[in-house]
């Protein structure tokens, strides 16, 4: 069972908004890789704004996630509400067309109350889809997904290298869930995916920002970042990640491909099923966590109009939200 509470506004947060009306203004974008703080600035924003936080994160919307995927603690979720997080069982499902549709309602909701919403996390995807559309890929089909998803790996991998080449060049091919959609797009659609996204895709260098966009990325130096990584890999499995594991593994976390992919849950699937010990565990999940960092930095750079933000170790959350808030308050004069 999760240890957060699954009641969307507390009561506190509640008295906190009726106190304070803020105007409202445009939503402001936070991303960047794991562990750079994100969280911690969106945190002191939202308090600086009046504004409500919104998760872009494909892992936080699991109910049970909570150690492995860094949640906002009880006490940061009533001082700020914080949506998208919480949103379906360990046995359902979540897309970003899921994603989309709850964000606008979100957003809606927040700006109803004259708030501001602070998106924060480090879904790539989901910024994509939310800021540009979902593309004209067709919606899952339950049958074929069934069919596919008891398919062996190799077997799709095969079938994407002669359906959609490109696709499969670029594809993570370790990434089971990624690979199943990408055969399932072609096979529903009749045409490869890298053709029905051509137009949603950006080039390698996507151009400046536009003016009315307050998309902020947060970058650090590497050894910055590993350091910081390497910290809080420390501080999840000293905050009961093993415990956690067992748990959601009686509640079936093993039948949820989705939330299989997160890393350190595998890592520590695997070595309750004696595959290594706990120490070696600790530095997979290091390695693996340093490595998804790199990516979706990459990832970032290449997909979305971002303003980079370079932190030092120095960097105090309330100061980097100071100047955040003041380029939001620019931007509604």
């Amino acid at each position: 069972m999760s240890r957060y509470p699954r009641t969307a506004r507390p009561d506190a947060v509640k008295e906190a908004a009726a106190s304070v009306v803020p105007p409202s203004g445009p939503p402001l974008f936070i991303a960047g890789p794991t562990a750079v703080g994100k969280s911690a600035a969106a945190l002191a924003l939202a308090r600086q704004l009046g504004g409500e936080i919104i998760a872009v994160d494909s892992m936080q919307v699991y109910r049970g996630l909570d150690i492995g995927t860094a949640k906002a603690s009880a006490a940061e979720r009533q001082q700020v509400r914080h949506h998208l997080v919480d949103v379906v069982d360990l046995t359902g499902t979540f897309d970003a067309a899921q994603f989309v549709l709850r964000a606008r309602r979100a957003v809606a909701d927040i700006e109803a109350r004259r708030g501001v919403p602070v998106f924060c996390g480090g879904t790539g995807l989901y910024f994509k889809a939310y800021l540009e559309g979902l593309g004209a890929t067709p919606p899952p089909e339950p049958s074929l997904r069934a069919e596919l998803e008891s398919t062996p790996l190799s077997e799709l991998l095969a079938e994407l290298e002669r359906v959609d080449p490109a696709t499969g060049a670029r594809i993570d091919r370790a990434n089971r869930r990624r690979v199943v959609r990408a055969v399932e797009v072609v096979r529903l659609s009749g045409q490869p995916a890298s053709v029905l996204r051509s137009a949603w895709s950006h080039p390698a260098a996507p151009g400046p920002a536009p003016a009315s966009l307050l998309l902020f990325g947060l970058s650090r130096s590497a050894e910055d970042l590993r350091a910081r990584i390497n910290r809080r890999v420390d501080a999840m499995f000293e905050g009961g990640l093993v415990d956690e594991t067992e748990g959601l593994l009686a509640q079936g976390l093993e039948r949820n491909r989705t939330a299989m992919q997160a890393i350190g849950y595998r890592q520590v699937v695997e070595h309750l099923r004696g595959v290594r010990s706990l120490e070696a565990t600790v530095l997979l999940v290091k390695q693996k966590t340093w490595q998804f960092a790199r990516r979706q930095m990459t990832w970032f750079r290449r997909q979305l109009p971002v303003r980079w933000l370079e932190l030092s170790a120095e960097t105090e959350p309330a100061v980097l939200a100071t100047q955040l808030a003041e380029r939001w308050r620019n931007a509604t004069l």
